[in-house]
C-alpha cells in the first residue's frame, strides 16, 4: 500500500542485520545503500514498495509495520527468523479472526521497540 517508508534507527548495524534475517522468508533483500545517515533500502525485487533504515541519534517513536506475505508458510518463517534475528515474541503465528476470517498474521518487537508483523490474507488450505 506504500510506496517507502523511511525510519531511524538507534544502532544502523544492528537493524540492518535484524530485518535482513528477519524478512528474508518474505523476499526482501537489499536494493540500495549509502552511508549509515543516508541508510539502506530494503525491497522485494519486481515490487514498488520498500523499507528504508537509516541511522539516527534521535529516539523514534515505535512503529507498526507490516509485510505483505504471499503464504501462510511465509508468515511463520518470518516469525522464526525474526526471532532467531533478537526479535521478541508479539504475537504466534495464527488466525486474527477479530480482524476478518482469513487475517493470518504474526508480531515480533524488533531492535528498536517496533512492532513487526507478517501478515497473509489469503485463506488457509
Amino acid at each position: 500500500m506504500f510506496d517507502h517508508v523511511k525510519f531511524g534507527v538507534s544502532d544502523y548495524e544492528a537493524s540492518k542485520a535484524f530485518y535482513l534475517k528477519a524478512l528474508a522468508p518474505l523476499g526482501v533483500v537489499v536494493g540500495g545503500e549509502g552511508e549509515p545517515g543516508y541508510g539502506i533500502e530494503l525491497c522485494v525485487p519486481g515490487q514498488v514498495a520498500s523499507l528504508c533504515l537509516f541511522q539516527t541519534a534521535e529516539k523514534p517513536a515505535h512503529l507498526h509495520l507490516a509485510f505483505v506475505a504471499a503464504t501462510r508458510a511465509q508468515v511463520d518463517a518470518f516469525h522464526e527468523a525474526a526471532l532467531a534475528a533478537g526479535a521478541r515474541d508479539n504475537g504466534a503465528p495464527g488466525l486474527r479472526p477479530n480482524y476478518h476470517p482469513n487475517y493470518y498474521a504474526a508480531f515480533v518487537i524488533g531492535p528498536d521497540g517496533h512492532n513487526i508483523e507478517a501478515v497473509c490474507h489469503a485463506p488457509g488450505p
